[in-house]
């Protein structure tokens, strides 16, 4: 039996070099937690990421360690692999011209992208090569990384690469890169041809990786089901479907040292499940803050996060305005579609000292929020995972959640939370009514609090999980 499983993580983004959206908590959380777990094999993760622009690191703290070239085109792209480390974890860092070409991490020109990301996944695949480590497992996350599996199932007769396994996680499914049939054939990859899959699907990284992959992994075990149907499957669902015994869900964790309401910096007045007669300090700051009226005992709604049709923002305008009549206040938080936006403005323009949208990404403000506010509103579409219910838990903040992907995994009616069920203004609204009923009954109140705050969210959980996938997938074991 080897002592060591060697295995290379790649991502688009991770905290905390770089954060665009949730798949950054998943690339700095969980491969430090996979090197952290006990026993063995032990799990020699490294992390691999692009040199995006944005990235805070200390350039000239990094350290050289390959260059070698990609064939494109009949022409050879340079690419240079720089060393740092996260917590004692190697962490590459993969430059060369169509990454230092991009001013941001994700840009408005998909073909950009495409380019960008398939240069960094055939380059992290090839990277290994050259610093004398081989990896008996790569991992790759989304359409970003997805080429990187497709491209080592078609070299299998390359000796280094021969016997590797994959693994591909899953985040969103209905964002798959777009077609890529230029960037394949400048690269020298050939389109999938396999009818299991829809003739659109041949050139585009997702699906080719979803192909590839020895092992899949959706972040959630409903969503998981989910996708194997027409509502949510993006037209893959009778292809992942045939793939079912080699796909899972597992949900992903939160790095609860960062999320942490007793030490939480950000906070006005500090707690835990055992102090909750603290917590309302946040709640006047976060009033006084944001000029709501100074109400301890009216109830605090809040949505924080990208102000978008899936997360079901304006399921939240329509549904306020259906229960105008009841107490409550109301914040907003985040930045995204014009038109929700300009929805939010209007309902706090409505409804002032009482309502508060504020555009913007402000991460101090969203955690004073998640310790301050009463009940948080998930109403989404869809939601593969989800770590706001998770933070709003933690917090003490008892979510109200729509019955979809892992917010049906992680939130129990009347236990921890509030659930509904047709992505509808009418059924939040009902489910509002609902809450607003229990809410003033304080010890029961008490208790929802207190049992979100009890649950185990930990990466530990997650990663023991992969581990076992990954062991499953050695052949030694």
């Amino acid at each position: 039996m080897l002592s060591t499983i060697n295995i290379l993580f790649l991502a688009a983004e991770a905290e905390p070099f770089v954060k665009v959206g949730g798949l950054a908590d998943v690339g700095g959380s969980l491969p430090l937690a996979l090197r952290a777990l006990p026993g063995e094999p032990r799990l020699d993760v490294r992390l691999a990421l692009p040199l995006h622009r944005a990235l805070q690191v200390d350039r000239a703290a990094l350290t050289p360690r390959a260059k070698f070239s990609l064939e494109r085109g009949g022409s050879d792209l340079p690419v240079q692999v720089l060393e740092g480390e996260l917590q004692g974890m190697p962490v590459y860092f993969i430059d060369g011209g169509p990454i230092s070409d991009a001013a941001t991490v994700y840009t408005r020109d998909p073909a950009f992208d495409r380019e960008k990301y398939t240069f960094f996944s055939l380059a992290a695949l090839e990277m290994p090569r050259h610093l004398g480590w081989r990896p008996d497992i790569l991992h790759a996350n989304d359409w970003h990384t997805a080429l990187a599996l497709y491209a080592l199932r078609a070299r299998q007769s390359d000796p280094f690469l021969a016997g590797m396994k994959s693994v591909l996680t899953l985040h969103n499914l209905p964002y798959m890169g777009g077609d890529g049939s230029r960037q394949l054939a400048a690269y020298g990859l050939k389109p999938v041809e396999d009818e299991a899959l829809p003739q659109w699907a041949h050139t585009q990284p997702l699906p080719l990786g979803l192909w590839a992959a020895d092992a899949l992994v959706a972040v959630s075990p409903t969503y998981t089901q989910e996708i194997l149907t027409p509502e949510f499957g993006c037209g893959l669902q009778n292809f992942l479907r045939g793939r079912g015994d080699a796909f899972s869900g597992i949900l992903n964790g939160l790095d609860t040292s960062s999320w942490n309401p007793a030490v939480d910096p950000a906070l006005a007045a500090n707690f835990d499940a055992r102090r909750l007669a603290s917590r309302p300090a946040n709640k006047a700051a976060l009033q006084e803050h944001l000029g709501l009226n100074n109400e301890p005992d009216l109830p605090l709604l809040a949505m924080v996060g990208r102000i978008d049709p899936q997360k079901g923002v304006d399921i939240v305008l329509d549904a306020a305005r259906q229960i105008v009549h009841l107490p409550w206040q109301m914040i907003i938080l985040g930045k995204g579609d014009a038109s929700l936006e300009d929805g939010a403005r209007r309902l706090e323009a409505d409804f002032p000292g009482r309502v508060r949208a504020v555009i913007d990404y402000n991460a101090p403000l969203g955690r004073l929020i998640y310790s301050g506010a009463d009940i948080f509103l998930m109403p989404s579409r869809y939601e593969p995972c989800g770590l706001a219910q998770m933070i709003a838990m933690c917090y003490g903040c008892v979510p109200l959640v729509r019955a979809t992907g892992g917010l049906k995994d992680t939130v129990e009616e009347g236990r921890t939370g509030f659930l509904f069920g047709a992505a509808s203004a009418e059924a939040l609204a009902e489910t509002i009514r609902g809450a607003l009923a229990v809410y003033p009954q304080r010890e029961k109140w008490r208790k929802l609090q207190r049992n979100g705050m009890k649950q185990d969210f930990s990466w530990s959980r997650s990663a023991s999980q992969y581990a076992s996938l990954y062991w499953s997938l050695n052949a030694a074991y």
